[in-house]
């Protein structure tokens, strides 16, 4: 199957399940590979209503069928102000958090043409500084990262679990 014709739109309120079973599935893609990162509890489908509400929520589209989803904030990250390390990138940033492709996709290259297409975004509202984090065993996440001109910062903390923080100037 090629992926085709991708996009990143605003996620649809009365599509939130699906988003949360896109998220389910990574959870349960996250576990085959031997780690947690994502618990039982979250993310879950009050956190995706919860993103579509703020205006956060983004789905990722290939050739007009639900490929993926993720946040993308421009409201800054809290658990970011304590990172061990040091940033790269100074003054407004756009944060991506929950980012999932559907089984159905994966290894088509869609978390790249996500990152591609989040930047896009970003650069339309004049913001040129990108930060994501993921969890230290997420060796595939942070490939993609990497792969796509992030650089590894330091770590940063949710809930007491260390996350590998990355940056990128846009």
């Amino acid at each position: 199957m090629s992926a085709g014709d991708i996009r990143l739109v605003p996620a649809e309120a009365e599509r939130a399940a699906e988003y949360a079973a896109i998220i389910d599935d990574g959870r349960a893609f996250q576990r085959a590979q031997g780690f947690v990162q994502w618990t039982d509890d979250t993310p879950n489908i009050g956190s995706v209503r919860s993103d579509i509400a703020s205006g956060h929520g983004y789905a990722l589209t290939a050739d007009g069928t639900l490929a993926g989803y993720l946040c993308l904030s421009f409201d800054g990250e809290p658990a970011y102000d304590a990172l061990e390390g040091e940033w790269h990138t100074q003054g407004r940033y756009a944060v991506v958090h929950r980012m999932a492709v559907s089984a159905r996709f994966r290894g088509m290259g869609l978390a790249s043409a996500a990152l591609s297409l989040a930047e896009e975004v970003c650069r339309g509202r004049g913001v040129h500084a990108f930060r994501i984090d993921t969890g230290l065993q997420n060796a595939r996440m942070r490939h993609i990262l990497e792969k796509n001109g992030f650089r590894e910062c330091g770590i940063c903390y949710y809930s007491g679990s260390p996350r590998v923080a990355y940056d990128k100037q846009i």
